[in-house]
């Protein structure tokens, strides 16, 4: 399974953290990683001071923070290979996977049991297959060849290792079966629980020796711990239980962090979004009473049905999942059922009830088209671990702000349908439909919802929609654009409104009521290609009535519109390279499938200062591209010794070992490629370097990392030269693309959080003053930052018709290539003498560095044969602002 950009990023930066904590220690790692200038603005104060858990202070312990929906578990999964790779050092570790409850405890292990599931996948691809699993109340089971030549996965639940006495718990009670797992241990050993008098008497030994417990195996073992929903963990009983358990290292995810974790990473809900992985905004609708939120839903459900029936991308059948009371409340289950069918007749075949008494849900397939469910009603059973994409409408019959389980239960409906966008803007979202007195009570309440299931709330607040009204006040009190409409009366049949429904869902309402002409409701400024496909779908004379209201409602209304909805779309150029007589995308990764290249080109020698070891009587001590990491002898686990017979020690299996270390999925590299260039490299070592065989097996995975480090680095400079002769070589010829340029359209940077200050109102922004994408940075004063200053220049220049505040590693946002990246410049404007302009701003701190992105841009200006500007901005430079900066640019352009 292909993992989404944001997920390797994620599992990139705990690769970092954990292999610099092998040579400056957790502390500083974290610390370095946190403050750089991009982790910290991802971070958004989640990150800080390092606190070790209960003073170890070189047992790395790090929280990853995802929004629901992010793919937490699939991460876990991939998660135990890093730490393997970059900290463990042991080939086949023990992992111990501590989830929240016991509905998940089961989930996952038939997941990770399952080999054709993504979890079990991400397992058997980076261990050869070589992984069992166990529930935590199966660990008899594990025996001493399981932990010697296969990754052990023991999953159970926090409360099963987290209590205040550990007797009569079964996870550390003796246990004869695993004697032979302590075989080689001293009777008596430091850190171990002992068998006590009462447990000595029984099982015939002494108080003192140690218990054969599974705590105490783990405690022994050191095991990699997975923690799911880590908020659930952070308690003083916790930290107690993950001493007892004594892990190497400590990983945990969850959407809602605690302050105590050490957050190294944090995934925006934009990125979930943007990666496909789930459905916003969320489009609100408040009712008065339940019934009125009940109906409300099921006309949704068959409004969506509707476009999911046109939809060919994928078989999509739009569920309704209710939220009941509980029995004692008035609208309970069994209330809610008979409504549905009583009042609204809906199809019992087409209800599910999934309750803790009541399992509808049990082994039905939701996916499969013969499924005949379209509603499920629950109370909380689906709170935890229940996925199903075609859950596209949530609705409580109570007021939700007091329901705990409103998040869990509001997160099932935000899973995208196969993570890929839909054609229909209305499969791209997901709907609420709440009790309440007021919108603006129903829409904190969805907003609070949102910020607990891992939304920052500017987030939350910017993907809330209201399903009606125009509020030009704003959701939460910010000035938003008026939004205007008309209300036309037109004669026309049902279908031909249904057309014109279809042409512009989010802009055209129909009412209909029995003996009156049905009405059009246009709200906001259709496109062109919008009103030829309404003014199509009707007879000729209610067409033309159409088309001259709309022609009156647009002059009338032209102030209060954006320039996106009075000019349209606008196409920025894409940067294009002839290669072998084809212009092809300017993209690195592109250009180099048309470039063969070699691993036996590039040599494979390290030299003493790339890698060098010293075999001492206590440690190793290896000096690695000048930093030095000592590997105490008491590191190395007894699996060293059982993986790898000592007489089975030779070069060539070091190389297999290196190259399941080295190999990389996304690698174009043949295996017998690889094993040649390494079998060079280990031939080295053992010859000219004079390193012993047994030393470099004991190293190997630092070794590995050395050797993947410099794979990486011949990567790049073949990507690097690639880049260099497509684009700025001699013989180069690069040009620009209309056709296949960015396309900047209404709408584009939806859910994006937007800028909220009071004191500036931007007149020329494409998308209208109140959607302009949040700046970044703020002011040594805490108010505006450099980025907005900026921006306010670009929006008072006359020469300017109107600019876009161009959001960074959007789908939809402009950007240029780079040799091993992108880069997103911060303005994209449209000139009124026709030319485009581009301007990437760059505040003091950043300038230095920035000369790729500078050669870059001014190679789009010079493709662009004067009709396009690149213009790379300081705060001051020759004594000139932003503003004249620009002017100065356009003026010699």
């Amino acid at each position: 399974m292909l993992l989404k950009t944001y997920q390797t990023e994620t599992l990139g930066v705990l690769r970092r953290f954990l292999e610099d904590a092998r040579l400056h220690g957790p502390k500083a790692a974290y610390e370095a990683i946190t403050q750089e200038a991009d982790q910290a603005k991802r971070l958004r104060g989640y990150g800080g001071k390092y606190e070790p858990l209960l003073g170890q202070e070189d047992m790395p312990y790090v929280c990853l923070r995802l929004p629901t929906g992010g793919g937490k578990t699939l991460l876990g999964a991939h998660a135990v290979s890093v730490a393997r790779d970059a900290w463990i050092d042991a080939e086949f570790p023990l992992v111990l996977w501590l989830v929240p409850t016991n509905m998940i405890r089961t989930q996952t292990v038939d997941a990770l049991n399952n080999p054709r599931h993504p979890y079990r996948a991400a397992l058997d691809d980076k261990f050869g297959g070589r992984v069992r699993i166990y529930d935590i109340g199966d660990f008899g089971r594990i025996r001493a060849h399981d932990l010697a030549g296969n990754c052990c996965v023991v999953v159970g639940t926090l409360q099963t290792l987290r209590v205040e006495s550990t007797d009569g718990r079964k996870v550390y009670a003796h246990h004869e079966e695993l004697e032979p797992l302590f075989s080689q241990v001293p009777r008596h050993m430091a850190g171990l629980e002992t068998l006590g008098a009462d447990m000595a008497a029984k099982v015939g030994g002494h108080p003192d020796d140690i218990r054969y417990s599974f705590a105490n195996l783990c405690h022994l073992r050191r095991p990699l711990m997975i923690v799911d929903e880590a908020h659930k963990a952070v308690t003083g009983l916790s930290r107690e239980m993950q001493a007892r358990v004594n892990p190497c290292a400590i990983i945990e995810f969850t959407a809602t962090p605690h302050k105590k974790s050490n957050i190294l990473h944090s995934v925006s809900a934009m990125e979930l979004k943007d990666a496909q992985m789930i459905k916003l905004p969320v489009r609100l609708e408040e009712h008065g009473d339940w019934e009125s939120a009940v109906t409300g839903a099921i006309l949704k459900r068959a409004e969506l049905a509707e476009e999911a029936a046109k939809d060919r991308a994928g078989y999509i059948r739009p569920i309704v999942l209710f939220q009941a009371e509980d029995k004692n409340r008035e609208v309970t289950v069994e209330v809610l059922r008979d409504h549905l069918i009583n009042t609204h007749h809906v199809d019992p075949a087409a209800i599910a009830v999934a309750t803790g008494d009541q399992r509808g849900l049990d082994g039905i397939n939701l996916f499969d088209p013969a499924c005949p469910i379209e509603y499920v009603i629950t109370v909380e059973a689906l709170k935890e671990g229940w996925d199903c994409s075609f859950a596209y409408v949530f609705c409580s019959v109570a007021n939700i702000k007091s329901a705990t389980d409103a998040e869990q239960l509001l997160g099932r409906v935000l899973r995208m349908p196969y993570a890929t966008r839909r054609k229909s803007p209305m499969l791209n979202k997901a709907y609420a439909n709440l009790v309440s007195k007021s919108f603006a009570e129903a829409a904190n309440t969805l907003r609070d919802r949102l910020v607990d299931m891992g939304f920052e709330e500017s987030e939350a607040e910017a993907n809330i929609e209201a399903e009606q009204g125009t509020f030009d006040d704003g959701l939460w009190g910010e000035r938003r654009r008026p939004r205007p409409s008309t209300r036309i009366t037109v004669d026309a049949a049902p279908e031909a409104l249904a057309a014109v429904k279809a042409a512009a869902p989010e802009k055209v309402r129909i009412d209909t009521a029995p003996d009156a002409a049905p009405t059009i409701t246009v709200t906001g400024f259709l496109r062109e290609a919008e009103k030829e496909a309404i003014f199509a779908a009707l007879p000729e004379k209610a067409a033309q009535v159409v088309r001259e209201e709309v022609a009156r409602y647009e002059a009338e209304n032209a102030h209060q519109a954006s320039p996106a909805e009075l000019t349209g779309d606008f196409i920025i150029p894409r940067l294009m390279a002839s290669v072998q007589g084809e212009l092809v995308f300017a993209d690195a990764d592109i250009l180099g499938e048309y470039f063969d290249w070699s691993l036996a080109d590039h040599s494979a020698k390290l030299s003493h200062a790339e890698f060098s070891v010293r075999d001492t009587s206590e440690a190793f001590e290896i000096d690695l591209d000048g930093d030095n990491l000592m590997v105490r002898h008491r590191d190395q686990t007894d699996q060293l010794m059982l993986d790898v017979p000592v007489g089975g020690w030779t070069e060539g299996g070091l190389v297999n070992l290196l190259a399941r270390q080295v190999r990389q999925a996304d690698s174009a590299i043949g295996h017998g490629e690889m094993i040649s260039w390494l079998a060079d490299a280990v031939r080295h070592l053992t010859g000219p370097r004079g390193i012993p065989l047994a030393t470099l097996m004991r190293c190997r995975f630092i070794l590995a990392r050395k050797l993947r480090e410099k794979i990486a680095a011949i990567r790049s400079d073949v990507r690097q030269g690639v880049y260099q002769r497509c684009l700025f070589a001699p013989e180069a010829k690069p040009e620009l693309s209309f056709e296949n340029g960015f396309r900047f359209h209404e709408g584009m940077f939806a859910g994006v959080p937007t800028y909220r200050g009071t004191k500036y109102r931007f007149s020329k922004h494409y998308l209208g003053w109140d959607r302009v994408p949040r700046f970044d940075g703020k002011g040594d004063d805490g108010g505006e930052g450099e980025e907005f200053k900026a921006a306010q220049q670009l929006d008072s220049m006359g020469e300017v018709d109107y600019w876009v505040r161009n959001v960074s590693k959007h789908a939809d946002a402009f950007w240029l290539p780079l040799a091993n990246n992108h880069t997103y410049p911060d303005f994209v404007a449209k000139l009124k003498d026709g030319r485009l302009l581009v301007v990437e701003y760059k505040g003091d701190h950043l300038v230095e560095g920035s000369t790729e992105k500078r050669a870059i841009g001014q190679l789009w200006q010079e493709a662009s044969k004067g009709a396009g500007v690149y213009v790379f901005a300081e705060k001051e430079r020759d004594g000139m602002n932003v503003k004249e900066q620009i002017l100065d640019a356009i003026r010699k352009a």
